[in-house]
């Protein structure tokens, strides 16, 4: 029994409908997929770093594997507060990959906040990773804003055991709103989450950005600028 023409023309054009509905939906998972990627996924067990080795890599070379030891999946001392004798009161003990070196490939890192009365962890980004913040001690006042158009301030004060996200890439900060020192730890979603403080920036970068780029950007006068590079040396 044979198809007549409509039917075969159905037949054909219902194909080609399902073949590039298919392919759209291939296209769909492969963006949803890489929307999702953060650092590469590991294809082992772990990857500790071989911070001697020199070559490069996006990320860090491993070592052989059964030269690894306990030691590289350690590390000690985020019980003790770092030195917050500074301008504005801040400091940070960064444990990452490079720290320690079992994390190397895994996707994490974690940190110890410490703020000197009325401290400012200034506007900052992280280009690699998003931010989960605990309060550990004191209240801090922070927030993130939202990208171009709305430019939306999302602000929140954080007591002890509170918990706040800084999605990867927005500028965000933490001000220690209390007379007496605070404490938090931070959690990212990378090995290596990246650092961008605004105004190190703005006003150190090196080569310095011209001064007319910077009065047409921040609508001021030339002698602010000026004062800013200046007291930003400081």
């Amino acid at each position: 029994m044979h198809k007549s023409n409509s039917t075969i023309n159905i037949y054909s054009q219902g194909r080609k409908t399902m073949a590039k509905g298919g392919f759209v939906l291939a296209i769909l998972a492969l963006v949803a997929v890489q929307s999702l990627a953060g650092d590469p996924s590991p294809v082992q067990d772990f990857c500790v770093a071989d911070l001697k080795s020199e070559i490069f890599v996006n990320g860090l070379p491993c070592k052989n594997p059964e030269l690894a030891t306990p030691d590289d999946f350690f590390f000690a001392g985020l019980d003790k507060p770092s030195n917050t004798d500074n301008k504005v009161g801040f400091n940070v003990t960064l444990v990452n990959a490079a720290r320690l070196p079992g994390l190397n490939t895994l996707g994490v890192s974690i940190a110890r906040l410490d703020y000197a009365p009325y401290g400012l962890n200034p506007p900052h980004t992280h280009p690699r990773g998003t931010e989960v913040l605990t309060v550990i001690e004191g209240t801090l006042l922070a927030g993130f804003i939202s990208s171009n158009p709305d430019n939306k301030l999302f602000l929140k004060t954080l007591h002890p055991g509170d918990v706040f996200i800084f999605p990867v890439g927005l500028i965000h900060f933490q001000f220690n709103a209390g007379d007496s020192p605070a404490v938090a730890i931070a959690g990212f979603s990378s090995q290596n989450p990246g650092l961008i403080v605004i105004a190190d920036a703005l006003f150190d970068s090196n080569p310095p950005i011209p001064d007319d780029v910077l009065e047409k950007a921040l609508q001021v006068d030339k002698k602010i600028i000026e004062a800013l590079k200046a007291q930003h040396k400081v």
